[in-house]
């Protein structure tokens, strides 16, 4: 069976992410701007100067030149030269900018005195698996400049700055790649722990990718998804017993091993059958299951339709809401989803 050896590329390909464009912010003197709740998460870089990030429920976090960010909250953030400044609209301020690089502030400027600039976009998130990547997210990732991350993105940040402020061919393109770039830069740091602000990984599906062990057995479970794994042998691939393997997956995961496998395999599944004609058999083979019988059970069990209904209904269908994020339709796990064994136990 053909399949990515990246857990994070694979989840990023189910998440069926969509990069906006890229805008631009030149801040001079004195300024401020909030913006209301947002849908999708905002991404940028600071090229020059320095300025403050915040977001409801979160304390405000200084960026300067060559720092990079992710704001994952859906509250209302803010962004500052001074924190006692009062706020101005960002969205007004936006709308009525006809340039893709927005200018504010002081029109006077003295020699000496720095501007701000801020160069970012948005990446949004099409159907119901997002959860499974922003459970445990932290509202604001800090890209420092010192760290690896950011100096992989640093001969790219004068190539953002071109794109945002030229209209020419491919320029739409550019700005999507861009972003996907940074956003993949961001989830890395993410994993590394130096996203946070006290520098550890999140809780959550993102931070166990991190850890040696249980990022190995995530890595497994995706490369070789087909494979009728036990808590016990893959205990035993990254060196842990049973006991141990299972407890900790469960901590940092937050599901048991067998019951991540299996919604990974239906999440994948599911996946392939929007976007393709295959037949149901030929997808229950695909991902180790006996037969399509033993395969829609499964497909039933964990999303709450079968493989045909899941294929043919509207997005909204088959997406669920929890907490107001889109959550990926998995109910909760039940004795007979823990039992060890084949893909069609």
């Amino acid at each position: 069976m053909k399949s990515p050896v990246d857990p994070l590329f694979d989840v990023l390909a189910s998440l069926n992410v969509r990069a906006g464009s890229l805008s631009g912010l030149e801040a001079w003197g004195s300024w401020a701007l909030r913006f209301g709740v947002h849908e999708h998460i905002k991404i940028g870089a600071v090229l020059g100067g320095f300025c403050w990030l915040g977001a409801d429920g979160a304390e405000p976090v200084r960026l300067q030149a060559g720092d990079c960010f992710l704001l994952a909250a859906r509250e209302s953030f803010a962004l500052c030269g001074d924190l006692d400044v009062p706020y101005q609209s960002g969205e007004e301020v936006y709308r009525a900018s006809s340039s893709r690089i927005v200018r504010i502030g002081e029109t006077y400027r003295t020699a000496d005195q720095e501007g701000t600039l801020i160069v970012g976009g948005s990446v949004d998130f099409l159907d119901a698996t997002v959860a499974l990547l922003l459970d445990g997210l932290p509202p604001i990732v800090a890209i420092r400049a010192g760290t690896a991350q950011a100096k992989a993105i640093q001969p790219l940040l004068e190539v953002f700055l071109e794109e945002v402020g030229a209209v020419r061919l491919g320029t739409s393109v550019m700005s999507e790649r861009l972003t996907e770039i940074l956003f993949i830069q961001a989830l890395r740091a993410v994993v590394a722990g130096t996203g946070a602000p006290d520098g550890t990984a999140p809780p959550g599906w993102l931070g166990a990718l991190g850890d040696p062990r249980i990022g190995r057995a995530l890595l497994l479970m995706h490369q070789q998804a087909d494979r009728p794994w036990t808590v016990a042998t893959l205990g035993a691939q990254v060196g842990m017993s049973r006991a141990s393997f299972a407890a900790r997956f469960k901590e940092l995961v937050g599901l048991p091993p067998l019951v991540y496998l299996q919604r990974w395999r239906i999440l994948a599944a599911g996946r392939e059958l929007r976007r393709s004609e295959r037949t149901v058999a030929s997808m229950a083979a695909e991902w180790g299951y006996s037969s399509e019988s033993a395969f829609s059970t499964a497909f039933k069990r964990v999303t709450g339709i079968s493989p045909t209904q899941y294929r043919s209904a509207p997005l909204a269908a088959v997406t669920a809401r929890l907490d107001g994020w889109p959550a990926v339709p998995f109910r909760v796990p039940s004795a007979m989803d823990e039992r060890e064994g084949s893909p069609d136990a």
